[in-house]
């Protein structure tokens, strides 16, 4: 309950993403030396050099993505799949792709143990998206972009929101949430929000 109060206080209070946060126990996200600060909200460091974001962001971010039951979800930055598990309570399926093969292996272990089957998860330049299962009817970036990405805004489907931090990575970001419309795309910004920058290629493990 503790954990609920401390999400609902800084925003998050759609009763479907509580639930779902609920549900999803971080812990079992979060290895070794930092274990026992899964249920604080700060963000930790996870392998790669990368993070697992703070509960509140994870929870703010949901909440702005409007993930429904049918909706197929792709998500930028698997990192510790924390993220993806609390999509996967919402919605039909989740994609989720890393630079990280190690990380991608991982969260994969995670997903399998604690019988989450509506993930797919892959490593693969996430500035591409995923073409393959193009369009989506959601798609949240965990890492930040300059702009949003020219592939990711075209794999959404009309109607369909995506959610990323923009901006540089040593300066101020802000989370921004666009929605795609019959005529462009619509802009809206949320908050201030510190992510590690969206990087092409393939990371080394």
């Amino acid at each position: 309950m503790q954990f609920l109060y401390a999400l609902r206080s800084k925003g998050v209070t759609d009763t479907r993403v509580l639930n779902a946060m609920e549900r999803v126990d971080r812990a079992a996200f979060v290895k070794g030396l930092f274990a026992e600060r899964a249920y604080e909200d700060m963000p930790l460091p996870i392998s790669c050099g990368q993070t697992i974001s703070q509960p509140s962001i994870v929870g703010i971010m949901t909440q702005a993505l409007n993930v429904q039951p049918r909706h197929k979800v792709l998500e930028i930055g698997t990192g510790s799949g924390y993220q993806a598990a609390i999509l996967a309570q919402l919605a039909r399926r989740v994609y989720t792709v890393d630079r990280y093969k190690r990380l991608v292996a991982e969260a994969q272990t995670i997903f399998t143990a604690q019988d989450i089957t509506n993930i797919t998860a892959f490593t693969a330049d996430g500035s591409f998206g995923f073409p393959e299962q193009a369009p989506f009817d959601r798609i949240l970036l965990t890492a930040a972009a300059e702009d949003p990405p020219g592939p990711l805004m075209a794999q959404l489907r009309v109607g369909g929101i995506m959610v990323l931090p923009v901006g540089q990575s040593d300066a101020v970001q802000s989370l921004i949430r666009v929605t795609r419309t019959e005529d462009g795309y619509d802009y809206e910004e949320l908050r201030a929000v510190r992510f590690v920058p969206l990087l092409e290629g393939l990371g080394a493990d």
